[in-house]
């Protein structure tokens, strides 16, 4: 018999493998499987292309319909120059009743409570099963999770309710944006300035990208909220620009610009519709610039796609959740997280997990020890759940 782990030895073990997102997250992985495999729990990898990050999902209990999904993620940011005070990033420390570590709080946290809800429901003898289900690469545009949900929804039973636990104070939140994001390259034709005419500016083309974004942000903006998006801040879908560089000097017409574009889109609105309107743009704007210039051009590149989780009043995975926490109110919030990827599969997500948004990414990340332990209060409930 198998050493049954405390959640915060657990943890404590997760804290120590230090999985950015830029990095392999397998000795991680590695861990997990050999744990629960100890105690005879099925587990399924679902690896990358480049074989040097997987995903993870167990199954404790029978192949029945009507359970529950935990879901998080095991990648966590950089920690490049930030200056860490009370602990190395990558070793658990407690202080002043908080956990200290990168990830402690999103989402190691709960995906080491995940763990061990995922031992306790096998020793109890579920009558419906438990789904943990393991990601990588959320940081980076939650890419990792979509082959793992696809299987997942493929070749598991479905259950009533997913949580997913990213930190919400275990406040329920039934609803938040989805989103996309491109890279894209804006090749102009240098020439001298003061012959600009005969050239394309790269810089002053991109430009006209930014400029779209901000018409849209003001035209999206001035319409009234949807029945779906009025609880959002703000309550529209954002086009954003974060990144822009190019040009050589101040007096040649710059032969390349790179601009990121992003969309946070209200779940009254098709995503890939906005996809589209940015495409139709730039296709434009490439005519126009191929008239002046053959040799000009824009390529784009897609790097993610999250589906929005529009809320579900009244549906399976928040009623659970709600009871599960004792609250009587849900919330919506402007970040994607992977709930969207199951909802968009069939399956009733929420999302509540414990631990502070706001310590997230940051150094000295930690979470309360009041609030990690009131996340395991919520999920050995929701094992007995599945006793019933």
């Amino acid at each position: 018999m198998p050493v049954e782990l405390s959640p915060r030895e657990i943890l404590e073990k997760l804290v120590s493998f230090p999985t950015v997102s830029r990095d392999s997250n397998l000795p991680l992985i590695d861990w997990v499987e050999d744990y629960l495999t100890g105690w005879g729990i099925e587990c399924h990898r679902v690896p990358n292309d480049e074989g040097d990050k997987a995903s993870l999902y167990a199954v404790a209990g029978p192949a029945v319909e009507g359970g529950i999904t935990l879901s998080g993620h095991t990648d966590v940011v950089p920690v490049d120059g930030q200056d860490w005070t009370v602990c190395p990033p990558f070793e658990l420390t407690e202080r002043d009743g908080r956990l200290y570590g990168r990830g402690a709080a999103d989402m190691k946290g709960f995906d080491a409570l995940a763990i061990a809800a995922t031992v306790l429901a096998h020793r109890s003898g579920v009558r419906r099963p438990l789904y943990l289900a393991l990601s990588y690469d959320e940081e980076v545009g939650c890419t990792g999770c979509v082959p793992m949900v696809a299987e997942m929804a493929r070749l598991l039973p479905k259950p009533s309710a997913v949580i997913v636990g990213e930190p919400s104070l275990l406040q329920v939140i039934d609803g938040h944006k989805g989103g996309s994001s491109f890279h894209i390259h804006v090749k102009g034709v240098e020439v001298h300035s003061s012959i600009m005419h005969t050239g394309v500016s790269a810089v002053m083309e991109a430009a006209k990208i930014v400029d779209w974004a901000n018409r849209m942000n003001a035209q999206n903006s001035a319409r009234p909220p949807g029945p779906l998006s009025e609880g959002f801040v703000p309550h529209w879908t954002t086009v954003h620009t974060g990144m822009i560089r190019g040009g050589t000097a101040h007096n040649i017409t710059a032969g390349d610009c790179w601009l990121d574009i992003s969309f946070r889109v209200v779940p009254d609105e098709d995503y890939r519709a906005w996809n589209a309107a940015l495409t139709e743009f730039v296709d434009d704007l490439r005519t126009q610039m191929q008239a002046v210039s053959p040799a000009a051009d824009i390529t784009m590149e897609q790097v993610f796609t999250v589906p929005p989780l529009a809320p579900e009043h009244g549906g399976a995975a928040e009623t659970l959740a709600k009871a599960l926490t004792g609250r009587n109110s849900c919330e919506v919030v402007s970040y994607g997280t992977e709930a969207g990827h199951f909802q968009h599969h069939g399956w009733s997500a929420i999302v509540c997990g414990p631990g502070n948004i706001a310590q997230a990414h940051k150094p000295d990340e930690y979470i309360e020890i009041a609030q990690f332990n009131a996340g395991w209060d919520m999920l050995q409930r929701a094992v007995r759940s599945l006793t019933d």
